[in-house]
């Protein structure tokens, strides 16, 4: 009976050291929030509806309905808000927020914490990096905040954000830094800082901040299916938001374009490998180009369709997802270095940056089809579809059976251009191109699915 009630007196004191020297190893952000609240700001952004128009359901409703909510129109004119975060970043009364809180908004308004609500000029947005520079005219203001490097964060490193989450302003929340350099669908320009801190629809805007209480991102979206945080949220970083305010306070945002269309598939766990030894590839990195738009700085530089970018600029290229960053943090007319790997070898190209321009997508239309080894019916393009590839050539996949293309995820509408190195334009062409090629050998088929070109492997 005494061993029993010592055990439970061990156990007890193992317990209470445990938890003692778990606390002492947290982070107390009391101090943080206490110095850094003040900078950050709840913001309302508000356009003026027309008469009779169908307004938007309020969020709350559509989470507990969902799409089948009825719509309703008002016979009079309602202002919508739009409600999100920011944070001062200069003395002279510069706030910087998401580009999506104030988009279509008539007029902005700023609330501090010692509740002041002041009006907000806009002085600049950019929508491809999703930044807005506001500008406060109050000069009693308080103090505002500092950027820290993006760049010197740690995954798994503890940060802080606060922000106004539906509307609750200053609301305070923790965790750490889960992965860097996340490419997300349709934001090329932005390799966002993932979270595992809990940011809902108000947040975005706010201020992500390091230990030191530097701002280090800015909290920007998060992966949801009813609206709400479940456990990913992603910050734009601050390296990034520094470059972009400072182009918006000159007038507006440039970027330099280099011209090409990437292939994620490379950097994919079950295509990359085999794609890699294609490539003469020591390892599945890089970022693979599957189109080479004309005009471009790209195209005067000698860079083709089926090279590797290995670096651009003295930086190194792991995957896809690194590269636009880089080019979009250049100016037109720079002069930058890329190494490529092209059949094995690397090579170094010398590239002016140029401007962006706006592509064309390939239609598609159905004829008899041939048939070919692969398992597909194809057929030349017309006239039209080959303008709106802006003169390139190749085969449209009509039908796909069951064989090498459907695997290698070949769908009806694809346009074939490629066969192992081998450029095609008719179904002819595409025949004796794969019957160049040794049936146990893998090999790389460039394909173009709704403008975008892309390269598949073929498995024996």
């Amino acid at each position: 009976m005494k061993v029993m009630r010592l055990s439970k007196v061990l156990v007890v004191v193992v317990i209470s050291f445990l938890a003692t020297a778990s606390k002492a190893n947290l982070p107390d952000f009391t101090e943080l929030v206490e110095e850094l609240s003040p900078a950050v700001v709840k913001i309302t952004a508000t356009a003026e509806a027309q008469v009779g128009t169908q307004q938007q359901i309020p969020q709350i409703f559509r989470d507990f309905f969902g799409d089948s909510f009825p719509q309703y129109r008002s016979p009079t004119p309602q202002p919508r808000n739009s409600l999100g975060s920011g944070f001062l970043i200069s003395d002279d009364g510069y706030v910087l927020t998401n580009n999506h809180v104030i988009d279509g908004a008539d007029q902005v308004s700023v609330r501090l914490t010692d509740g002041r609500e002041l009006m907000a000029e806009v002085v600049g947005t950019d929508a491809q990096t999703d930044l807005a520079l506001l500008k406060l005219e109050e000069r009693d203001l308080p103090e505002p905040v500092e950027f820290g490097d993006s760049e010197d964060l740690k995954v798994g490193e503890w940060v802080l954000a606060i922000g106004s989450p539906y509307g609750f302003e200053y609301s305070v929340t923790a965790g750490i830094v889960s992965a860097k350099g996340r490419a997300l669908p349709n934001d090329n320009y932005v390799p966002f800082i993932q979270t595992d801190v809990a940011i809902n629809p108000g947040n975005s805007g706010g201020p992500l901040f390091n230990l030191d209480g530097e701002v280090i991102g800015i909290n920007s979206q998060i992966f949801t299916r009813d609206g709400g945080f479940m456990g990913l949220s992603f910050a734009i970083p601050s390296n990034l938001a520094e470059s972009i305010v400072a182009q918006l306070k000159d007038g507006g945002v440039e970027r330099g374009y280099l011209g090409v269309a990437m292939d994620e598939k490379l950097n994919d766990s079950r295509d990359g490998p085999i794609l890699a030894e294609i490539l003469g590839l020591d390892r599945p990195e890089g970022a693979l180009i599957a189109k080479v738009y004309p005009g471009t700085a790209a195209e005067a530089a000698g860079i083709q369709q089926g090279d590797v970018i290995l670096s651009f600029d003295g930086n190194p290229i792991r995957r896809y997802s690194d590269l636009a960053p880089l080019v979009g943090l250049k100016q037109p007319g720079d002069e930058v270095e890329v190494g490529i790997v092209r059949d094995g070898k690397r090579i170094r190209l010398d590239v002016v940056l140029g401007e962006r321009a706006d592509m064309t997508r390939a239609s598609v239309t159905t004829t008899e089809p041939e048939s070919n080894r692969l398992a597909i019916a194809v057929r030349a393009l017309t006239d039209e579809e080959s303008d709106q590839l802006q003169g390139e050539n190749g085969v449209l996949v009509t039908q796909v059976g069951d064989g090498q293309a459907r695997r290698a995820g070949v769908m009806p509408g694809d346009i074939i251009t490629n066969v192992a190195g081998q450029s095609v334009s008719t179904p002819r062409q595409l025949e004796q191109a794969l019957d160049d090629i040794d049936r146990d050998k893998p090999f790389a088929m460039r394909v173009v699915r709704q403008g975008r070109a892309m390269f598949v492997a073929i498995r024996p």
